[in-house]
């Protein structure tokens, strides 16, 4: 990882934190609850300025920040002083009644989803690009010879895909979308066959390595070339931009797919390109390089379709914005139900390593593009990382916003706090579920850099 991108991950990180402890800051103002200090960042404090009971400050380092509510080490002092029961000041966080603990308990992860809304709100209004392929499919077996659900539920090589559970879909990216949130749940498509349309009923099969569904297929990409690496096998053979390959050895293609099989199964030193320029066949030789895995590289970039999505007034951009918002918050929870279905955790999930570096990658690749289509990528990403923190801390696990509401919850139900001691038990259980957990992602990140 860069300096850059370090830098890039921990401020994106920061903001969706800042965001966080800013709705428990709110929240406890809210319900009369005061706030000693709130803090943008950690670490030494830069400046601070104490304004009514509370003071505010920033500090060095740019992480996010925090809100320190009165009494809150209340829990420290009772378990050291031997106590049985909470200290209860007067304004103080265990002072104040269960109902107004679980209101400060969830403002944090619901500012997470304002934050995340207003991000998709600002990203609907602008607009965006996005470049995908066309909808229409090849089948995975076409190339490799197993057997996918896309076989066993009728699909063929060159379907177009036009709805999945009722939705137009209008891109390859689209397909993998939805496909991807649907693993092991039954799926309706209609497919355009030949100009007809055929209902199709699949489900598609979970892919343990990442907790997502799959149904293999390929999209059909025309073999329109739309970049050459200079460094690349095609470059040296004379391939340009605007070239269509049309054959390789004098066996016709009529997709990416098909140069893809034949050379993964030919493995040629050297293959004959024919293809068309300006209305002009053409033949050149190319002297083949192969990956550590066997796959050919040819050097080449095919052409895309482009997507524009932007909303035609405000109305419209304010139900973008919300709807973005729920599938995300629907697809965090169901990749969150995948890890109980079989999925090889250690490469299913990111821990703070990986997740600061994908924060920054993605940040610097949007202001790299210098235009709203790379920023929208990069504001995409917080929104979907905000989301991702507003699901996780809401579990029901002890240190999380979640276990905390679960026992102030008890508390409501059962009309009596619980003992110091029940909640340093409690909060135990929470610590080894929570050390397990970064045990884990850690362990997760350091397999995913040792492959790159």
């Amino acid at each position: 990882m860069t300096i850059v991108t370090i830098i890039l991950g921990l401020v994106g990180l920061g903001i969706v934190v800042f965001f966080h402890e800013l709705g428990h800051f709110l929240a406890a103002r809210m319900v009369g609850v005061e706030v000693e200090e709130f803090s943008l960042g950690w670490g030494p404090r830069l400046l601070t300025h104490r304004l009514g009971r509370t003071k505010y400050s920033i500090s060095a380092l740019p992480i996010g920040g925090y809100c320190r509510m009165k009494g809150e080490d209340s829990y420290r002092k009772a378990i050291e002083s031997g106590l049985e029961d909470f200290p209860k000041e007067p304004g103080s966080f265990f002072g104040a009644p269960p109902v107004k603990r679980i209101i400060i308990a969830l403002g944090g992860p619901l500012m997470n989803v304002v934050l995340a809304f207003f991000m998709y709100l600002g990203i609907m209004s602008v607009g965006y690009s996005v470049q995908s392929w066309d909808d229409r499919i090849i089948l995975a077996s076409s190339l490799d010879g197993k057997t996918y659900p896309a076989d066993t539920a009728g699909l063929r090589t060159g379907d177009r895909i036009l709805e999945i559970n009722g939705e137009r879909i209008s891109t390859f990216s689209e397909i993998q979308e939805s496909v991807a949130l649907s693993a092991r749940r039954p799926t309706t498509m209609v497919v355009d066959r030949d100009g007809s349309n055929v209902g199709i009923r699949i489900i598609p099969e979970l892919d343990k390595d990442s907790g997502a569904g799959r149904i293999g297929i390929y999209p059909w990409i025309e073999p329109l070339v739309a970049s050459v690496d200079p460094a690349g096998a095609a470059a040296f053979a004379g391939i340009q931009p605007g070239d269509t390959i049309v054959a390789i050895d004098g066996t016709p293609v009529d997709s990416t797919m098909a140069i893809v099989g034949y050379l993964t199964s030919h493995k040629p030193a050297k293959a004959v390109l024919r293809y068309m320029r300006a209305g002009v066949e053409a033949e050149s030789d190319v002297v083949m390089t192969y990956g550590l895995d066997g796959s050919a590289d040819l050097g080449l970039g095919w052409k895309t379709k482009t997507l524009s999505v932007k909303a035609r007034n405000p109305a419209e951009a304010l139900s973008m914005g919300f709807a973005e918002t729920g599938k995300t918050i629907s697809a965090t929870y169901r990749g969150i139900a995948s890890l109980f279905m079989g999925t090889n955790v250690l490469k299913a999930i990111s821990g703070p390593v990986r997740i600061t570096w994908m924060v920054g990658t993605v940040a610097a690749s949007g202001f790299s593009a210098a235009s709203t289509g790379g920023l929208s990528i990069a504001f995409n990403f917080l929104a979907a990382l905000s989301i991702g923190l507003f699901a996780m801390n809401l579990l029901p696990i002890p240190l999380l916003d979640g276990g905390s509401i679960v026992l102030y919850l008890f508390e409501l139900v059962s009309r009596k706090a619980a003992k110091v001691k029940t909640v340093l038990r409690y909060q135990t259980i929470g610590m080894v579920a929570v050390a397990a957990l970064f045990i884990l992602s850690t362990l997760s990140d350091v397999l995913f850099f040792s492959k790159k």
